[in-house]
């Protein structure tokens, strides 16, 4: 593969990744409002560290699985 090759390849990764934010932008903002809210909250609250991360983890794993949808 040469440096041609490169660079046409990243310019067509670039432009997949434009038409996803142009596609997706507004919703990918909100999710992750909604995230560093809740992740926040657990941060916050009660428990030992290791309770925090548990409930961390499974928030994230939780969300993962609804946009999966």
């Amino acid at each position: 593969m040469g440096i041609d090759d490169l660079v046409s390849k990243a310019k067509e990764l670039a432009g997949d990744a434009k038409d996803f934010v142009k596609e997706h932008g507004g919703d990918l903002a909100e999710n992750l409002k909604e995230d560093v809210g809740e992740l926040k909250d657990i941060a916050q609250g009660e428990g030992s560290l290791t309770d925090k991360a548990k409930a961390a983890v499974d928030a994230v794993r939780e969300h993962g699985d609804d946009a999966a949808k």
